[in-house]
């Protein structure tokens, strides 16, 4: 059992059995086997994904549809093919905001594959691992819809899943009402999100 962050080694490449072992505070992704720290987010972030989960609550209360908020693990897999072994997973992400569908899909510890949607609030400390490595992941696991949230640039991208690659859907503005393509209803004015209180 590891109980502290400094006992990994950051050039070794870890599963999902390995990483269900871990029993330290500090937040910690798998990407493709490899240990991605997670640093306390900004302000604006936090004001974005609070402002963003409570119009998710309130639009999916009596859903069947769920809604997590990180940290929740989620640990990714092609989901074309059946459920992996803990040992042969190499990915687990904790998305800021995911909504899942497919309730079988849940387990104690988090949601086994890929959600349905996934909003990624845009980290400044690490923009690449966001915009290219995580971007390329949520595509080769078939995640529907991806959206990023730029919070400093008050800038939305909706990529959506045709053909087993993402196509930018839209590019939304301060000033813009947003609604992901899965659920056209939820209709989301982003000065709300970006107008922080």
């Amino acid at each position: 059992m590891i109980t502290a962050l400094t006992d990994l080694d950051f050039g070794k490449q870890y599963n999902y059995a390995d990483y269900l072992t871990w029993k330290f505070t500090e937040r910690v992704e798998l990407l493709r086997g490899f240990i991605r720290q997670m640093p306390a987010p900004e302000v604006k972030h936090q004001k974005a994904s609070r402002q963003l989960a409570e119009h998710l609550l309130n639009f999916f209360d009596k859903s069947t549809c769920e809604v997590f908020i990180a940290p929740f693990d989620v640990p990714l897999y092609d989901g074309r093919k059946p459920k992996l072994l803990d040992k042969d997973i190499y990915t687990v992400v904790q998305p800021e905001l995911c909504v899942i569908c497919n309730t079988d899909k849940l387990d104690e510890c988090g949601c086994n594959g890929a959600p349905d949607w996934i909003i990624k609030i845009l980290s400044p400390t690490n923009p690449q691992t966001d915009l290219c490595d995580k971007y390329a992941l949520y595509q080769e696991n078939g995640i529907a819809e991806y959206r990023i949230v730029f919070s400093n640039g008050q800038i939305v991208e909706q990529f959506v899943l045709q053909n087993e690659a993402y196509h930018l859907r839209a590019a939304y503005g301060k000033e813009d009402t947003a609604a992901p393509l899965l659920f056209p209803q939820l209709s989301v004015s982003l000065q709300d999100v970006f107008e922080y209180k």
